[in-house]
């Protein structure tokens, strides 16, 4: 039986024993519903605000500041959303990028239809912002700059903190697409004049299905949805109560092992990535190699398939992707490696290895045992055809 090696976690993690043990109880007899009033209630609205203490004090922010949502998808949107509306009377212009997960470029591509105009930033070979050019694209009109903390696919990290005091110089709202960097590198929250920050519970060991947007103490925002007064008249429905506890487990842990497992993740990364450079020639890193997330690195070699080296990996029991998950099943060119000049003409597989904490050295000397020879049994079957 082939051992399976997991090596796709900016895609998802695997749900934490502790988070899943905190949540348990409330599929069961914490049944109540956190806006009764009665005990029932009382009990599991007691759980809510206890996980929404443990998400800000992973982030470093105030409880209040943390609005529990479905995903980071809706997070974004209603970032986004959200601002455009509260602030259009000020102006119609956002900022982003690129490189951003589609749940942001396409909320912006939604406003661009409702009259606002929006400027897309490029990025340089390494999938790094120019400061200067965002400086450049702020007009009198822009109300939002949206740029993610770090990358998905490569893993690169955004010089967030210059980011936030340019657009806090010029009163503007900076949202933050967080999801790959939270449990993973330290946020600085208070020091980032970032007013929205976007996160995901399914990213950092907690369950799918929950999120969490962080609003800055007095930015205003237009809720996405609308009904009842949960989450302080920001985001109405019924809380998924599971989900938020798991979340907020999984930010405790993450709070207090992301020093030592994010130094122990990035050696195995870095040996990974070492061992493949060193034993399969036509190999190239894409994104920043210093300025990125320790668990992220991104490869593309010549001369092979995505389709046919990522079928060969998992024959082999090793997961792995080409890029964002949330693109579809199929296999589509990267629309951040085709930002950042990566991969035209002759055939280029772009492989994206994302380790996590259930990753082991075992895993690495598995990998660099058996990738080698399919990457050249793949180039030798394409030369001949």
């Amino acid at each position: 039986m082939t051992r399976h090696i997991y090596l796709d976690n900016n895609a998802t993690t695997a749900l934490h024993p502790e988070a899943l043990e905190a949540m348990l109880p409330f599929f069961s007899e914490q049944f109540g519903n956190p806006s009764s009033i009665h005990w029932a209630g009382r009990r599991v609205k007691s759980a809510v605000e206890e996980a929404r203490e443990q998400v800000a004090s992973l982030i470093g922010c105030e409880a209040s500041e943390v609005v529990f949502t479905s995903c980071a998808t809706e997070s974004n949107n209603m970032a986004i959303k959200g601002v455009a509306a509260a602030r259009h009377a000020r102006g119609n212009h956002i900022v982003t990028t690129t490189v951003e997960h589609p749940a942001v470029l396409t909320p912006c591509l939604y406003l661009e239809h409702q009259g606002f105009q929006v400027t897309t930033l490029d990025v340089d070979e390494q999938g790094m912002l120019d400061l200067n050019a965002l400086e450049a694209a702020i007009t009198d009109a822009t109300i939002l700059v949206s740029a993610m903390y770090a990358n998905n696919e490569t893993g690169t990290i955004f010089p967030v903190r210059e980011i936030g005091e340019l657009a806090a110089g010029k009163g503007i709202c900076f949202h933050c697409d967080a999801v790959q960097a939270v449990g993973k590198i330290p946020l600085h929250w208070k020091e980032s004049n970032i007013h929205l920050l976007s996160l995901s519970g399914h990213k950092l060991q907690g369950p799918k299905g929950i999120g969490a947007l962080i609003i800055r103490k007095g930015t205003k925002v237009f809720p996405l949805l609308h009904g009842g007064s949960q989450e302080r008249n920001r985001r109405a429905g019924t809380e998924n109560v599971a989900g938020i506890v798991g979340l907020g487990k999984a930010c405790e842990i993450a709070e207090r092992s992301m020093t030592t497992e994010s130094l122990r993740i990035q050696a195995l990364r870095d040996r990974l990535e070492q061992g493949i450079i060193a034993t399969i020639p036509g190999v190239r890193l894409n994104g920043h190699p210093l300025k990125r997330l320790p668990n992220t690195v991104n490869l593309s070699f010549l001369d092979v398939k995505s389709d046919s080296l990522l079928f060969n990996l998992d024959l082999a029991g090793i997961a792995a992707s080409s890029g964002s998950a949330c693109s579809s099943g199929a296999i589509k060119s990267s629309h951040v490696l085709r930002a950042m000049g990566v991969g035209s003409g002759a055939p280029v597989a772009n492989i994206r290895f994302s380790l996590g904490s259930g990753n082991s050295e075992q895993d690495v000397a598995d990998v660099l045992k058996v990738l080698p020879g399919i990457v050249q049994r793949l180039r030798d079957t394409s030369a001949v055809t």
